[in-house]
């Protein structure tokens, strides 16, 4: 039995694994069992009955935590002209064009976030390779190539997570850190569920949500009572 072996098992035993959790007790739960050396991230995984291999069930989106997600994000910015001002005022990590791409193509992708000016795209669409595979390339619909830079990097800086579904019909995002306070992480759980709803394709018919769990990143997984979760998000409505 290792070390993380004997901590785990340790852990498990605190909770159910067939018992669905209120949101707030999911989120202390995962907060109690957070118990490694560092301060562990705050994931959730929900599970859509979508099916992603058609066009129109595909559900990406962003959306801003409230309490951001306690990370330092690193955002570059292809521009070459008056947004370059623009991007570094917003607080931008790197802004450039020529340079930067030619630092990329020879293998450097030490930056979390790639927002570009549309005039940039075609020259950087040619970084296809490398940043399409991290996740990393711009992309009009979530909103990283625009005009707007400043808007965009102040976002990103300040906890916009993009999501979008996997093959299997799951979303995972991080929703803020173990050391915040519960109601800073029920906050940005229900604001980042309400995102997901409002990126319900209009085509699709059946159960939308399915599952949902919250977890550490070292910790076990804790499945959340999909009722309580859409009652939470009524009441907020009000």
């Amino acid at each position: 039995m290792g070390k993380h072996s004997k901590r785990y098992s340790i852990l498990l035993q605190k909770i159910e694994p067939d018992k669905l959790y209120t949101v707030d007790e999911a989120i202390k739960l995962a907060k109690d069992t957070a118990t490694a050396k560092f301060d562990e991230t705050m994931e959730v995984a929900i599970k859509l009955g979508v099916d992603p291999r058609k066009a129109d069930q595909m559900v990406r989106g962003s959306v801003i935590l409230p309490h951001g997600t306690g990370k330092q994000v690193k955002v570059l910015v292809f521009t070459r002209g008056d947004e370059e001002k623009e991007a570094k005022e917003a607080g931008a990590d790197y802004v450039g064009f020529n340079d930067l791409i030619e630092k990329i193509k020879s293998g450097w992708t030490d930056f979390d976030y790639v927002v570009a000016t549309p005039d940039a795209m075609p020259e950087v669409s040619k970084l296809g390779k490398i940043l399409g595979p991290r996740g990393l390339m711009p992309s009009p619909k979530t909103g990283t190539v625009t005009k707007e830079v400043g808007r965009v990097v102040r976002e990103l800086k300040k906890g916009r997570i993009e999501f979008r579904v996997d093959k299997t019909g799951n979303i995972h995002a991080p929703i803020g850190k173990a050391s915040f306070p519960e109601e800073h992480l029920i906050d940005n759980f229900l604001t980042f569920v309400e995102e997901i709803i409002n990126a319900r394709p209009p085509s699709f018919k059946g159960t939308y949500i399915q599952k949902v769990s919250i977890s550490t990143t070292m910790g076990p997984g804790l499945r959340v009572n999909v009722n309580n979760l859409l009652e939470k998000l009524k009441e907020r409505e009000k």
